[in-house]
């Protein structure tokens, strides 16, 4: 949600923008194959009751709805995600990140497919470029696993303890799946203060790739 929100924003700046994704587990001890569904793994962690946790889980899916998104949590997969996070990187490799990314979090949140299971990681990112047999191949090792542990020290290192969270320039960070106008005044902000500010005489002589232009009296 944050990342439409986020894509919504950028759509609305007439400034060149670069966006990469980092790798972050929501929780790393969760096992591959879960058999409970998303409301009964909530009920569990926050102490509340299945039908607290499905009105929950419901206003969120409104929200989804109103940037756009189609999220069925009746029939989400609840599942460890490290190698879809090494699915991600290695799509960087391939200069696929994005695609990757977007591919992956429709076939989880809209379309209920299985994102631990490496046939179905390999089904998506076939579907988006990538060669099966590359994948097949990666998957298969540990190649990628520095990489995705190296993206969450980093977000230890900056203090990330949830998602969505973006940080813009190094400088300013947005927690959460803030509102689209949001965004856009963050962004309208750090473009602001990287503007060069010229401060002087501009007749003063200027030097180019031709020489130098010494200027008139």
């Amino acid at each position: 949600m944050g990342k439409r929100r986020l894509e919504d924003a950028i759509k609305q700046i007439d400034h060149p923008i670069e966006v990469t994704y980092r790798c972050f587990e929501l929780d790393p001890t969760m096992g591959r194959e879960i058999k409970q569904n998303i409301y009964e793994a909530l009920a569990k962690k926050y102490g509340m009751s299945i039908e607290q946790a499905k009105a929950s889980t419901q206003n969120v899916v409104q929200m989804a709805k109103e940037a756009g998104l189609d999220y069925n949590m009746d029939t989400l997969i609840l599942t460890n995600t490290f190698d879809a996070h090494r699915l991600t990187m290695f799509a960087k490799t391939k200069g696929l990140m994005q695609e990757m990314t977007e591919r992956i979090l429709q076939a989880y949140f809209t379309e209920s497919k299985h994102i631990g299971d490496h046939e179905t990681l390999t089904e998506l990112a076939v579907e988006v470029g990538l060669e099966r047999e590359a994948v097949e191949n990666m998957l298969a090792s540990d190649e990628m696993a520095d990489a995705v542990r190296a993206d969450e020290q980093t977000g230890k290192q900056y203090g990330i303890t949830g998602v969505p969270f973006f940080l813009i320039n190094k400088k300013y960070a947005l927690n959460g799946a803030q509102p689209t106008e949001a965004f856009v005044q963050a962004l309208k902000k750090v473009i602001a203060e990287s503007e060069i500010t010229v401060l002087g005489n501009q007749d003063g002589e200027i030097c180019d790739d031709d020489g130098c232009e010494i200027p008139k009296k």
